[in-house]
């Protein structure tokens, strides 16, 4: 067998395995401030976390929707990487209502820890 080709499935295995041990599914938190007044332009902050991210284990996309409206999305890929295992997305929103803020993440091996949901009663 071909010295190369042994070292490259060892270093594949290595790899898989390690990614096995430390992985697990993408979470999101979502922070918005605590006092908001009708007309008011909020900053919604999600926080992903997600433990083992790899060149083939990663968190692969994030969305945060309003009111059932999807008004934020990230895509993540092999080569385009989220930048740490915490890291966190901002995105501004004028409140006219009460609205209900959700937010998911996913592992592209393992999936989502589920969504996050923040309601807003003015």
């Amino acid at each position: 067998m071909n010295r190369k080709y042994i070292i490259a499935v060892v270093v594949f295995l290595f790899f898989s395995i390690s990614a096995s041990v430390f992985a697990d599914k993408s979470s999101v938190a979502i922070e918005v401030p605590e006092n908001i007044t009708k007309g008011s332009v909020v900053t919604i902050k999600v926080t992903v976390t997600h433990s083992g991210n790899n060149f083939m284990h990663y968190t692969n996309w994030v969305y945060v929707n309003v009111n059932g409206k999807e008004i934020a999305r990230w895509d993540f890929s092999w080569n385009n990487k989220p930048e740490n295992e915490v890291f966190t997305r901002e995105v501004k929103y004028t409140i006219e209502e009460p609205v209900t803020i959700e937010a998911e993440a996913n592992c592209n091996m393992h999936g989502s820890k589920g969504k996050a949901t923040k309601k807003i009663e003015l």
